[in-house]
């Protein structure tokens, strides 16, 4: 396939954010424009490529490669040990202490190669590094590609709870090549669904029945397919960034599902992936909001029937009071109780400042036995 051909397969989606603007190249074959969209948004910098040691024997070769036929001056990658245990301040500081050894300076750029953790840790270190380089992403996961790199929020877990130490920190471009889920295990691929029918839920009637008919984890599904059922989760993500950047507002609703979803994902100590905890919050407070009359049966029926069809849980074993001790530590929570976004319908979601004591009993009637979703 020529390099034409190649280019019109991309889909380019714009995002204005208030703090910066960028483009995000979705497609196959995307990674082979590395160069040439890091060299179009820093010119003639140096560039280090920040990646984890499951993604960069893959890519990371590849990615330097563009890098430099573009002209610019690759530093030595940094890699740090992959996996949600190392997304911390010990694995932050020394990927700091690594782009300061290769001597990058205010005008360099730190190209984020991996998922949703390389995405966060390198955005992280690029926003606090000289108080601020370009960082470009380069998601290889469909959780990363859909959701973490876009948006410009960054952030390492603490002992008390994930995601607690970040900034808000936009990258100058995304580049997301879809054929690098080729190489993403099925059980990853299933774990990422989540934000995907998350953002159906939140935004695209259409696209949640089209996920619930054909699962995007389906064996066989094309990449042309693949990559416009991505781009669609980018813009509807960043209709809500451009509207509200720094979550004041608009973009809370964003967290459909991840109140419950992260109480899930540290009460098993992250050994539960992201997008399956999300996946089980989604539908434990569909079936809360409907006991409660904020949302239908209808509505929550085909919540369910959707996470159902990509191969997700539909709740979790964990009893209430166990999640209510991880709930009072989310950095959702404001006073005495939380911002809990609920899918009032399809394609439109509210957020509701509920007590702690009335989140307890939320998550009663949403631990409940499933519905029917048939």
């Amino acid at each position: 396939m020529t390099s034409g051909e190649k280019n019109r397969e991309i889909r380019t989606v714009h995002v204005g954010a208030a703090s910066r603007a960028y483009d995000v190249l979705v497609g196959p074959g995307a990674l082979a424009l590395l160069g040439e969209v890091t060299r179009g948004v820093a010119g003639e910098a140096r560039v280090c490529v920040v990646s984890e040691t499951n993604v960069a024997p893959l890519y990371a070769d590849r990615a330097e490669a563009s890098l430099a036929e573009a002209g610019l001056d690759v530093a030595p990658s940094i890699v740090f040990p992959a996996g949600e245990a190392h997304k911390g301040l010990g694995t932050l500081g020394t990927i700091l202490e690594g782009l300061a050894e290769r001597e990058l300076t205010r005008d360099d750029v730190v190209v984020a190669l991996g998922g949703g953790v390389t995405g966060d840790m390198a955005g992280l270190a690029a926003a606090l590094y000289l108080r601020g380089i370009r960082v470009v992403q380069a998601p290889t996961s469909l959780l990363a590609m859909v959701d973490s790199s876009v948006g410009g929020k960054t952030a390492v877990d603490i002992a008390a709870g994930k995601n607690l130490v970040g900034a808000f920190w936009q990258p100058s471009a995304v580049v997301a090549d879809v054929s690098c889920l080729e190489t993403v295990t099925p059980e990853l691929l299933t774990d990422s669904c989540g934000e995907v029918v998350k953002h159906a839920v939140l935004e695209d009637g259409a696209l949640l029945d089209e996920l619930s008919a054909r699962p995007l984890n389906a064996p066989g599904a094309a990449a042309g397919d693949v990559a416009r059922v991505v781009a669609r989760n980018i813009e509807i993500k960043r209709d809500v960034v451009e509207a509200d950047e720094r979550e004041r507002g608009l973009r809370q609703t964003l967290n459909l599902g991840h109140t419950v979803g992260h109480a899930i994902e540290a009460a098993s100590d992250f050994a539960l992936g992201h997008g399956t905890c999300v996946a089980a919050g989604l539908c434990i407070v569909a079936r809360a909001s409907e006991s409660r009359g904020w949302c239908s049966g209808e509505t929550r029926a085909r919540v369910e029937r959707c996470v159902r069809a990509h191969g997700l849980p539909v709740t979790t074993d964990l009893p209430a009071d166990v999640l209510m001790g991880f709930l009072a530590h989310d950095k959702k929570r404001h006073g005495d109780g939380v911002n809990l976004v609920v899918p009032a319908e399809i394609g439109r979601a509210e957020v509701r400042r509920v007590s702690l004591a009335e989140m307890r009993g939320l998550l009663g009637a949403g631990l409940a036995p499933a519905g029917d979703a048939s």
